[in-house]
């Protein structure tokens, strides 16, 4: 794999908007709901060891995917999927939470989702992946720009939410956000070093498993697994712990600091580094093929600045026992 592709997996705020307004700090999300630890669409983890991590050289080694190592966590529940659109709604009518996209004025949105009304908001781009755009207006609820909505995606995953927004939200909920350890540990599904929460054949007897890009990125996805851009938070079948879209469909923030050399933390309850200014995002996303980002596997990991929103990433909740 080619080094140079890491970075067009997860567009940055530091790697775009030059000039464009930073905006201000956001404290909105403190407030709480009445109904905290509710484990609704939720699925308990035993606790106990697991492989995390891989061997294998088929990833990205600036990633950090490997080695291998047996990790040890506590029993914990986790979301059987992502935050959905609905739910960011209600979150955001409860609380009247500015995400960081509003803050900022723009998010990053695929090239190809940006209709001809909205190319005039379009105010930079990405030197390393240029099919990401810039869209001024573009955020969780109008995800392709000012002339798009979330309406017809409520059951979809929430995006262009940045890690920030995602701890707000886990905040109200009454929840957190799972370490990557609990991530990769639930993503697994109980299986024991496979490549995909299924198993390790991607398209078990030409089955579609997860939602990702089929054909020749970036120009035309053949759409063969059914979706263009993000499915609905419970389409395929769910792995062996009842996560559904534990790879693909959008990326997933993690609590985790990251470090490219992850196995230098704590092999029980890891929680990453205490210092370090980007997060860990797992799972891959619908943009992700293997020509160019083969991360739609769950040893696979990258990074992203906690401000930073795009219309590939999301999140799910974790809560202790």
């Amino acid at each position: 794999m080619d080094e140079n592709d890491h970075e067009c997996c997860a567009a940055s705020r530091s790697g775009a908007g030059r000039g464009i307004d930073r905006g201000s700090e956001n404290s909105a999300g403190d407030s709480e709901n009445s109904e905290t630890g509710d484990t609704a669409r939720m699925v308990k983890i035993p606790g106990g060891e697991f492989r995390m991590g891989t061997d294998s050289d088929v990833g990205y080694e600036a990633d950090g995917e490997g080695p291998a190592r047996t990790v040890d966590v506590d029993e914990f529940y986790v979301s059987s999927h992502a935050v959905t659109n609905a739910e960011f709604l209600e979150f955001v009518r409860e609380t009247d939470y500015t995400t960081d996209a509003e803050r900022y004025g723009w998010s990053f949105v695929f090239e190809e989702f940006v209709g001809s009304d909205d190319r005039q908001h379009v105010v930079d781009s990405v030197e390393a992946a240029p099919w990401w755009f810039a869209v001024r207006g573009a955020n969780w609820f109008r995800p392709e720009g000012p002339g798009s909505t979330v309406i017809e995606r409520l059951e979809h995953p929430v995006t262009h939410v940045s890690w920030n927004d995602a701890q707000a939200y886990a905040n109200w909920a009454g929840k957190r956000l799972p370490t990557e350890a609990e991530w990769e540990k639930a993503a697994r599904g109980g299986l024991r070093g496979a490549t995909y929460p299924w198993g390790d054949d991607l398209r078990p007897d030409g089955e579609h498993r997860s939602n990702i890009w089929q054909g020749d990125f970036p120009r035309h996805n053949s759409e063969e697994d059914g979706y263009y851009g993000t499915a609905p938070v419970d389409e395929y079948p769910p792995n062996g712990f009842g996560l559904y879209n534990a790879v693909g469909n959008v990326w997933e923030w993690c609590s985790d600091r990251f470090r490219s050399d992850p196995c230098q933390n704590s092999r029980s309850n890891p929680t990453g580094p205490a210092e370090g200014g980007e997060r860990v995002i797992r799972g891959g996303s619908y943009l992700c093929h293997r020509s160019y980002c083969n991360r739609y596997r769950v040893a696979a990991r990258s990074k992203n600045t906690p401000d930073s929103s795009t219309g590939h990433t999301g999140f799910r909740l974790a809560l202790d026992p």
